[in-house]
């Protein structure tokens, strides 16, 4: 059982396939990025909590998202590319150090100043993509 779907009854898991089956790339992007920050949140509470084990597995499961952002990045796609691409690099790093460490103080940092900010600018690409492209209608 995975972290996505822990605890879920198969009618969610069938929900929650069949959302990520149909999302446009921009929207899983900013799924993953919920997510991203879903899992920062409670591994901070568990770090808080002195919970190491729930902490580790939200870590675990976070940077296993930033290695799935990084690698879907094409970074000759456009000129910010590359500096995203080191952005993730980076923030891999420090959440393998902040698990190693059981800092909580890294993962809220990179939660706030560095995901949450992310997530924000790509939920506004992904509505700005949505306003110009509308879903066509049909002719009732």
């Amino acid at each position: 059982m995975t972290a996505m779907t822990y605890g879920r009854t198969p009618k969610a898991n069938r929900y929650l396939s069949n959302s990520l089956e149909t999302a446009s790339p921009a929207a899983l992007v900013v799924m993953l990025y919920d997510r991203l920050v879903l899992d920062l949140k409670r591994a901070e509470e568990a770090l808080g909590a002195g919970d190491r084990g729930t902490a580790h597995t939200n870590l675990v499961h976070a940077q296993d998202i930033v290695r799935e952002l990084l690698a879907s990045l094409d970074v000759d796609k456009w000129e910010g590319g590359p500096g995203l691409s080191s952005l993730y690099t980076w923030l891999l790093q420090e959440l393998v150090t902040a698990n190693v460490t059981a800092d909580a103080a890294r993962v809220l940092f990179c939660r706030t100043e560095t995901v949450e900010p992310l997530a924000d600018a790509w939920r506004q690409a992904a509505l700005e993509v949505l306003n110009t492209n509308p879903t066509p209608t049909t002719g009732r």
